[in-house]
């Protein structure tokens, strides 16, 4: 159980600052990923929200987070690295559908993003397969009740 609680909270950590960064700074200096970039469809790569300097901030949260629980820097970094990438997928995807930036579908939105972290914290911070599974799991049942009561406190723009 300490496994899926770890794995929790370095993947809300994760997921997190990029939001509670641009509630702090705004839009400034946020260089989106995708730079600007449209595919043929018409669509953006990524979209504006889907900044540098989130994934900064959510790699340094991760980092942080595990730290704070004894976990090596190295595999919550690339954690809170790999959790982006899943989001830029998760991003990709929903352009390719022609949804609206920002816009909601369920387990699209948490699966890649809880499920590509495993792939640094059960090898190299040495959690047990089951537990940290566990609490990637976690993390898609509870994402989007949180994530609720984040809008209506008014920290999210958006419930995801």
């Amino acid at each position: 159980m300490i496994a899926a609680l770890q794995v929790l909270l370095v993947i809300t950590a994760a997921n997190a600052a990029p939001v509670l960064v641009s509630l702090i700074m705004g839009r400034r200096p946020a260089l989106p990923v995708d730079c600007g970039y449209s595919l043929a469809d018409g669509q953006r790569l990524f979209g504006d929200s889907k900044s540098f300097r989130g994934i900064a901030a959510a790699v340094a949260a991760a980092t942080l987070t595990g730290m704070a629980l004894g976990l090596p820097p190295a595999a919550c970094a690339l954690a809170g690295l790999l959790a982006m990438a899943g989001d830029l997928v998760s991003s990709f995807a929903k352009r390719r559908l022609a949804l609206a930036p920002s816009s909601r579908f369920l387990g699209l939105d948490q699966g890649p993003e809880a499920l590509l972290p495993l792939g640094a914290l059960i090898p190299l911070a040495g959690l047990p397969p089951l537990g940290a599974l566990m609490g990637a799991l976690l993390f898609i049942v509870l994402g989007p009740p949180l994530s609720w009561l984040l809008f209506q406190a008014g920290i999210r723009r958006q419930p995801h």
